[in-house]
């Protein structure tokens, strides 16, 4: 078992610091296979929601190598580009598909297609994939400025009536996903998406969420300690029973 340099809580949120990256997706992986494995023991099977990401490389690396009864897990994922193909380099399908699923066959993976004819109906058809059952696990990260999934603050609604929506992207959204790689230029960065809304991703029954790298420290403290409010979506997190946060000491700069 991986070990923190330290611990901390926040409202409940139990915070886990590591001296890297590399031990963040050890540890953040190590919890997530036992969740996997004590849920389907208990129920038969698992629902879990997976992030994308520069963010979750190491943790979805390090998943990939525990040996867990995927034969029993439907997996599911946050959000997805408006428009984009799935052959795009920053397609979350594709990325999900060759760094997680591909790799240990759930026995169902359900993905949001951002190509859908009629996003609004494709919103709608991944609403009751969620609704058919609880979700037991949301891995999920937390963006520079302090989104999770694609609920930046413009968007971002804790009491929003709907499970997925269309959203427009902001800037610092954006920036944040040239300046990760997925993009040449930022006039080939969508400017929309379809997102699982912040009451989706807090209906889970644990939330996971793993966030290295200095480049996130401010987000980090404003989620852990700032106001509960939509300028910093994040700090939602504050309101959910059982949330894990994983960080390195990058991230954890400002706490």
């Amino acid at each position: 078992m991986t070990e923190p340099v330290r611990r901390l809580n926040a409202d409940g949120c139990e915070v886990e610091v590591y001296r890297d990256k590399d031990a963040v997706g050890v540890a953040a992986a190590e919890y997530t296979a036992s969740v996997i494995e004590s849920v389907v023991r208990e129920k038969g099977a698992a629902r879990v929601i997976f992030a994308t990401g520069a963010s979750q490389f190491e943790f979805l690396r390090a998943l990939t190598r525990i040996s867990l009864p995927w034969n029993r897990v439907a997996a599911f994922h946050l959000d997805e580009y408006l428009g984009l193909p799935i052959g795009h380099p920053a397609s979350f399908r594709k990325y999900l598909n060759e760094r997680l699923f591909s790799l240990v066959n759930p026995a169902e993976v359900h993905l949001l297609d951002g190509e859908a004819a009629d996003p609004e109906a494709e919103c709608a058809r991944y609403t009751r994939l969620l609704l058919a059952d609880e979700i037991d696990l949301a891995c999920i990260g937390i963006g520079e400025n302090g989104h999770i999934a694609f609920n930046d603050p413009p968007v971002a609604d804790f009491h929003d009536p709907l499970m997925v929506k269309v959203v427009e992207l902001d800037e610092a959204c954006r920036k944040q996903q040239l300046g990760e790689g997925w993009f040449p230029t930022m006039d080939d960065v969508p400017t929309h998406a379809l997102t699982q809304t912040v009451p989706a991703i807090l209906r889970a029954e644990r939330v996971s969420c793993v966030v290295p790298d200095e480049r996130k420290a401010r987000a980090v403290h404003d989620a852990l300690k700032g106001p509960i409010e939509t300028l910093c979506p994040a700090s939602s997190l504050r309101t959910h029973a059982r949330v894990r946060i994983w960080l390195d000491e990058p991230a954890a700069s400002l706490l």
